[in-house]
This record gives structure tokens, C-alpha cells and sequence, in this order.
């Protein structure tokens, strides 16, 4: 984590430069595949020149204290892969996010909540059997969630909030990265990418740097994000650690000069950093993540934007798992009960012009099961409790009596199904 540090000196571009060009030199045995990668193991193993593949989930979830209940198809993504050489090849996945974007029904015209985006569009350019290059709209390594999403391979209906909160998934932006192995040293991997970097008006003290994405939407201003990730695996153990530092002004200068904010390609920083650890063996399973962001010039941003934005967030969560099936089928056929429990704190520290809500401060409590009668098909089912503090009375906008009733300890009986092939 010590060489994330080096982009804070003079002469960025030289430093970026001679890094890239130190990381291609090292050599290892092979390229490391992750879960997300079964959607283009056909370029892989079998030498298809083009790949169609993709993933889903759909969800039904009980409020227990409002007495009311949801029913979504969350995401429905279709990926599709060529291969123009041995070395060369594409990479796409596009998403509808919650069914329906506009559509009809009956006679009349329905808007609805979803989305159509593109969750990934690459090319991949293999240097040698041990180190890649990415160029387009990539999801760099951060997280177990960011990178590794397929909704087969977590426990819980819903991802780790986490991993929705404080690490933005899926956090993807146009840019270019570089993959490989460390010479010498078996199992241990590494990453660096430079991207275009965060919008900080869009930022927010409850959903933190999320709305601040920019997600290869014609990108403004000079911002630049860079991100690492070292990635080992020893024994049964995964164990990564990544940081991030970008940009986040999102404005062309004469906009950034009149809102008094830092146009820069690292103008207005925000710095994450998380570390994870996870273990599997025997049908047993453990995992553990820490991560905390700092927004440095966050009374500024809510100067220009009066966005509310915190100046730290942090969270972690550990999980375990057991697999009770794992003795007679080896991971062909799951039955896992798993029980895990999360910190999440969106407003660990709020600068002088914010202002604190405590609600901000979440609890989660989940366990339940993931069946898996088939590799790629997954049924899962769990009950989630939240329990946060108190909701500041000042952000109330609508008053009583259209005020929504704010539950400080809630519970949620959810259902779903997930596949991918």
C-alpha cells in the first residue's frame, strides 16, 4: 500500500508512466481467473471466436414493520465476447436494471424505475500469459463485490450493503489498467488502472460517493481516478488489499473557478482504502472486509453544492458460511446457511457547514440460505435486520402529516432466485 502514495508527488504523468512500465516487466505463471470471469471462459478454454453468456437476479422482500412487500427483477445483464486474435479480444455486459426503463400498458403510457446501461465494454490486449492490458469501460479491483458480482457467488438476496454504500458496485468508468503476477512470488497478483474520476455535486451524506460516478456518461472535467490492488492467494485464503485516489471537481475549469473548487486532475481528492480476507475450505466458509474513504475538501464541496457531503465514511463486515451438502457433492450441488453482520457509518465525520444525521449510522444483521441445485443456479433466502439511530429531525422536507414514519430498528424476510451461465 505504500507505493499508492506516489501519485501525491510532482511529475504525476512520469510517475504513472515509469510504474506501468515497471509492473509489465514482472513475470509470474498464469492469469488469474475470478468468478466474473466464467462469463468469458469460453474465449479462455475453448477458443470460441464469439461468446454469448450472462447473469440475473430477481427479488421479493417483506417489510415487517410497514407491512408491505416488493417483487423486482433486479438486473437481467446479457454479456457478450469476441476474440479478434490470441491476443486481442472484446469484452461487454449490458444491464436493465429493475424491468422497465418506459414501456405501455394497457392504453396507457407506463414510466418505469429501470435502467439500460453498459456495465462493461473493453478490449483486453495480452502482453504475455501472465500480464494483461484493459482499455474502455472496466470495473477496476476493489472490494469482493465490485469486481466478482455474478449473484451466484455471495450469500444474501441483496449484495453486502457494504459494498452498495461505502464501496460504490458496480463502480466501473473508461480508462485503462494493467493485470499481472509478481515474479517469484506464486499466488500473488497485482493491478493498477488510471480512470476519469467522481462528480462530487451528486455526492451525498446518505448514499456518499455513489451518486458521484460517472459511469462512461460523457465524463466532464479533468478529473483522473488511480487505483491498485494487490491480490495473494495462499493456501485456502484470498487476501487483497486496493486503494483509490481521485478527482472528484467533475467540471470544466471556468465552472470549477466560479464554484471555487480545485479543477486539477486530482482537484477535491477522495481516497479509499480497504483491505479483505476470505477463507474456504470443506464446505466452511469465512470472509472479512474493512474500508474507510476519506473526502478531504468536503466543507468546499458543500459550500459550492450544499450536498451535505461527509468528510469520512468507514464499514466492515465479517461472514460465515457452511456449506452442509459440500461432503457429497463437492461444490456441484450447495446448500449454505450463512450468517453475517455489518457496520456501515456514512457520517463518521461531517464538516462544519453539514449536517449530521444519525440514521446514517446502519447495523445490519443477515442470515439465511443459498441452495444451488446446479453450478450457475442459485436460490437464496434470508432475513435481514437494520437497526441505525436516530433520523435529524431537520432534513424532515415534508411534514406531518405526509411524513413517512422513520423505523430506527426494522426487519426484512427476502426471497430470490440468481443464475449466470
Amino acid at each position: 500500500m505504500h507505493n499508492l502514495i506516489i501519485f501525491m508527488r510532482p511529475k504525476l504523468y512520469s510517475i504513472i508512466f515509469i510504474a506501468f512500465l515497471f509492473l509489465s516487466t514482472l513475470h509470474s505463471y498464469c492469469q488469474v481467473l475470478t468468478p466474473e470471469d466464467s462469463l468469458q471462459v469460453g474465449l479462455v478454454n475453448k477458443q470460441q471466436t464469439t461468446v454469448i453468456s450472462g447473469y440475473g437476479e430477481a427479488k421479493y422482500s417483506i417489510d415487517t414493520k410497514r407491512k408491505s412487500a416488493e417483487a423486482n427483477l433486479k438486473r437481467i445483464v446479457l454479456f457478450v465476447g469476441h476474440k479478434f486474435s490470441k491476443n486481442i479480444s472484446f469484452f461487454s455486459e449490458l444491464e436493465v436494471e429493475n424491468a422497465l426503463v418506459t414501456g405501455s400498458n394497457s392504453d396507457e403510457t407506463t414510466n418505469g424505475t429501470g435502467s439500460v446501461s453498459m456495465e462493461q465494454a473493453f478490449l483486453k490486449f495480452n502482453i504475455n500469459p501472465t500480464t494483461y492490458i484493459v482499455a474502455g469501460l472496466f470495473i477496476p479491483r476493489i472490494g469482493f463485490i465490485n469486481e466478482n458480482h455474478l449473484p451466484t457467488t455471495f450469500n444474501g438476496v441483496d449484495r453486502p450493503y457494504l459494498e452498495e454504500q461505502i464501496i460504490p458496485s458496480t463502480w466501473r468508468e473508461v480508462g485503462v489498467g494493467l493485470y499481472g503476477q509478481v515474479r517469484n512470488v506464486q499466488g500473488l497478483n497485482y493491478s493498477v488502472s488510471l480512470t476519469n474520476g467522481l462528480k462530487s455535486a451528486n455526492f451525498s451524506s446518505a448514499d456518499g460517493i455513489a451518486g458521484g460516478r460517472q459511469l462512461g456518461q460523457a465524463s466532464q472535467g479533468l478529473n483522473l481516478g488511480l487505483s491498485a490492488a494487490l491480490l495473494y492467494y495462499i493456501d485456502d485464503f484470498r487476501i487483497q488489499v486496493s486503494g483509490y485516489m481521485g478527482g472528484s471537481t467533475g467540471e470544466e475549469k471556468r465552472v470549477a473557478d466560479s464554484l471555487q473548487l480545485n479543477s486539477g486532475p486530482f482537484g477535491n481528492p477522495v481516497i479509499l482504502g480497504e483491505a479483505n480476507v476470505s477463507y474456504s475450505k470443506n464446505g466452511l466458509s469465512a470472509r472479512a472486509i474493512g474500508t474507510i474513504v476519506n473526502i478531504k475538501n468536503a466543507s468546499e464541496i458543500n459550500r459550492a453544492y450544499a450536498n451535505n457531503t461527509p468528510e469520512t465514511m468507514y464499514g466492515g463486515y465479517g461472514e460465515l458460511g457452511y456449506d452442509v451438502f459440500y461432503n457429497k457433492y463437492h461444490n456441484a450441488k450447495a446448500l449454505i446457511f450463512f450468517c453475517r453482520y455489518e457496520l456501515v457509518d456514512m457520517n463518521a465525520k461531517i464538516p462544519v457547514n453539514g449536517i449530521e444525521n444519525d440514521a446514517n449510522r446502519k447495523n445490519y444483521l443477515i442470515a439465511g440460505l443459498t441452495y444451488k441445485p446446479i453450478r450457475g443456479v442459485a436460490i437464496k433466502g434470508d432475513y435481514t435486520r437494520l437497526m441505525t439511530g436516530d433520523f435529524n429531525q431537520a432534513l424532515i422536507v415534508t411534514p406531518f402529516p405526509r411524513q413517512v414514519f422513520y423505523y430506527k430498528n426494522n426487519g426484512f424476510v427476502n426471497l430470490g432466485i440468481a443464475y449466470n451461465f
